[in-house]
Protein backbone atom coordinates (compact mmCIF):
# COMPACT_ATOMS: atom_id res chain seq x y z
CA UNK A 1 0.00 0.00 0.00
CA UNK A 2 1.01 3.17 -0.90
CA UNK A 3 1.54 5.95 1.29
CA UNK A 4 -0.60 8.44 -1.05
CA UNK A 5 -3.51 5.92 -1.17
CA UNK A 6 -4.13 5.98 2.38
CA UNK A 7 -3.70 9.08 3.01
CA UNK A 8 -6.10 10.03 0.71
CA UNK A 9 -8.28 7.76 1.17
CA UNK A 10 -8.50 9.12 5.24
CA UNK A 11 -9.13 12.69 3.43
CA UNK A 12 -12.08 11.44 1.78
CA UNK A 13 -13.33 9.05 5.14
CA UNK A 14 -12.36 12.86 7.11
CA UNK A 15 -14.22 15.43 4.90
CA UNK A 16 -17.16 12.54 4.96
CA UNK A 17 -17.27 12.59 8.57
CA UNK A 18 -16.89 16.60 8.97
CA UNK A 19 -19.79 16.74 6.12
CA UNK A 20 -22.05 14.56 8.05
CA UNK A 21 -21.42 16.12 11.17
CA UNK A 22 -22.18 19.41 10.20
CA UNK A 23 -25.30 18.20 7.95
CA UNK A 24 -26.81 15.86 10.59
CA UNK A 25 -24.81 16.27 14.34
CA UNK A 26 -24.00 20.09 14.59
CA UNK A 27 -27.22 21.27 13.77
CA UNK A 28 -29.10 19.92 16.84
CA UNK A 29 -26.24 20.69 19.16
CA UNK A 30 -26.23 24.18 18.00
CA UNK A 31 -30.07 24.43 18.28
CA UNK A 32 -29.90 22.47 22.19
CA UNK A 33 -26.99 25.51 22.82
CA UNK A 34 -29.60 27.99 21.28
CA UNK A 35 -32.17 27.38 23.54
CA UNK A 36 -30.04 26.97 26.45
CA UNK A 37 -29.00 30.48 25.75
CA UNK A 38 -32.04 31.59 25.37
CA UNK A 39 -33.59 29.77 28.61
CA UNK A 40 -30.48 31.58 30.55
CA UNK A 41 -31.17 35.28 29.17
CA UNK A 42 -34.83 34.99 30.03
CA UNK A 43 -33.99 33.63 33.54
CA UNK A 44 -31.64 36.56 33.94
CA UNK A 45 -34.44 38.74 32.78
CA UNK A 46 -36.84 37.73 34.92
CA UNK A 47 -34.57 37.93 37.61
CA UNK A 48 -33.55 41.33 36.80
CA UNK A 49 -37.64 42.24 36.61
CA UNK A 50 -38.34 40.37 40.16
CA UNK A 51 -35.35 42.44 41.74
CA UNK A 52 -36.76 45.94 40.11
CA UNK A 53 -40.31 44.70 41.12
CA UNK A 54 -39.05 44.14 44.86
CA UNK A 55 -37.32 46.94 45.00
CA UNK A 56 -40.43 48.97 44.18
CA UNK A 57 -42.47 46.71 46.81
CA UNK A 58 -40.07 47.97 49.42
CA UNK A 59 -40.59 51.40 48.44
CA UNK A 60 -44.66 50.87 48.58
CA UNK A 61 -44.37 49.46 51.62
CA UNK A 62 -41.72 51.91 53.19
CA UNK A 63 -44.80 54.62 52.25
CA UNK A 64 -47.57 52.86 53.20
CA UNK A 65 -45.84 52.85 56.58
CA UNK A 66 -45.15 56.12 56.58
CA UNK A 67 -48.70 57.22 55.98
CA UNK A 68 -49.90 54.67 58.47
CA UNK A 69 -47.48 56.03 61.36
CA UNK A 70 -49.28 59.78 60.38
CA UNK A 71 -51.95 58.79 60.48
CA UNK A 72 -51.63 56.77 63.47
CA UNK A 73 -49.90 60.25 65.25
CA UNK A 74 -52.77 62.40 63.90
CA UNK A 75 -55.18 59.92 65.60
CA UNK A 76 -53.85 60.32 68.63
CA UNK A 77 -53.28 64.19 67.99
CA UNK A 78 -56.99 64.48 67.54
CA UNK A 79 -57.70 61.87 70.37
CA UNK A 80 -55.60 64.34 72.59
CA UNK A 81 -57.51 67.33 71.32
CA UNK A 82 -60.82 65.77 71.63
CA UNK A 83 -59.42 64.61 75.59
CA UNK A 84 -58.86 67.97 76.69
CA UNK A 85 -61.95 69.05 75.04
CA UNK A 86 -63.93 67.21 77.27
CA UNK A 87 -61.58 67.86 79.88
CA UNK A 88 -62.36 71.84 79.38
CA UNK A 89 -66.16 71.03 78.73
CA UNK A 90 -66.11 69.21 82.22
CA UNK A 91 -64.87 72.18 83.82
CA UNK A 92 -67.50 74.28 82.44
CA UNK A 93 -70.45 72.46 83.54
CA UNK A 94 -68.58 71.99 87.12
CA UNK A 95 -68.20 75.99 87.36
CA UNK A 96 -71.75 76.42 86.06
CA UNK A 97 -73.08 73.99 88.33
CA UNK A 98 -71.10 75.07 91.41
CA UNK A 99 -72.21 78.47 89.95
CA UNK A 100 -75.48 77.50 90.38
CA UNK A 101 -75.55 75.80 93.88
CA UNK A 102 -73.58 79.10 95.16
CA UNK A 103 -77.00 81.06 93.95
CA UNK A 104 -78.97 78.99 95.36
CA UNK A 105 -77.26 78.41 98.75
CA UNK A 106 -77.38 82.28 99.01
CA UNK A 107 -81.06 82.06 98.06
CA UNK A 108 -81.36 79.49 100.97
CA UNK A 109 -79.24 82.13 102.82
CA UNK A 110 -81.00 85.17 102.41
CA UNK A 111 -84.70 83.20 102.36
CA UNK A 112 -83.26 81.74 106.59
CA UNK A 113 -82.36 85.39 107.04
CA UNK A 114 -85.87 86.35 106.06
CA UNK A 115 -87.44 84.28 108.00
CA UNK A 116 -85.02 85.13 111.13
CA UNK A 117 -85.85 88.64 110.86
CA UNK A 118 -89.63 87.95 110.61
CA UNK A 119 -89.15 85.58 113.76
CA UNK A 120 -87.78 88.21 115.60
CA UNK A 121 -90.20 90.82 114.55
CA UNK A 122 -92.82 88.33 115.78
CA UNK A 123 -90.86 87.84 118.96
CA UNK A 124 -90.23 91.88 119.55
CA UNK A 125 -93.88 92.85 118.99
CA UNK A 126 -94.42 90.16 121.46
CA UNK A 127 -91.75 91.82 123.90
CA UNK A 128 -93.70 94.96 123.27
CA UNK A 129 -97.09 93.51 123.55
CA UNK A 130 -95.81 92.12 127.22
CA UNK A 131 -93.72 95.26 127.72
CA UNK A 132 -96.85 97.26 127.08
CA UNK A 133 -99.00 94.54 129.07
CA UNK A 134 -96.70 95.45 132.21
CA UNK A 135 -96.92 98.97 131.58
CA UNK A 136 -100.10 99.30 131.49
CA UNK A 137 -100.45 96.55 135.20
CA UNK A 138 -98.33 98.85 136.90
CA UNK A 139 -99.13 102.58 137.45
CA UNK A 140 -99.33 105.26 135.00
CA UNK A 141 -96.41 106.87 134.58
CA UNK A 142 -95.22 109.14 131.26
CA UNK A 143 -91.57 109.07 132.74
CA UNK A 144 -91.46 105.19 132.89
CA UNK A 145 -92.96 104.42 129.67
CA UNK A 146 -91.15 106.86 127.61
CA UNK A 147 -88.18 105.20 128.94
CA UNK A 148 -89.02 101.62 128.36
CA UNK A 149 -90.27 102.32 124.85
CA UNK A 150 -86.60 104.05 124.18
CA UNK A 151 -85.04 101.20 125.93
CA UNK A 152 -86.95 98.97 123.01
CA UNK A 153 -86.03 100.85 120.58
CA UNK A 154 -82.25 100.51 121.25
CA UNK A 155 -83.02 96.64 121.50
CA UNK A 156 -84.59 96.63 117.77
Amino acid sequence: MNINATLFAQLIVFFGLVWFTMKFVWPPIAKALDERADKIAEGLAAAERGKSDFEQAEKKVAELLAEGRNQVAEMVANAEKRAAQIVEEAKEQASAEAARITAQAKADVEQETNRAREALREQVASLAVKGAESILRSEVNAEKHAQMLSTLKQEL
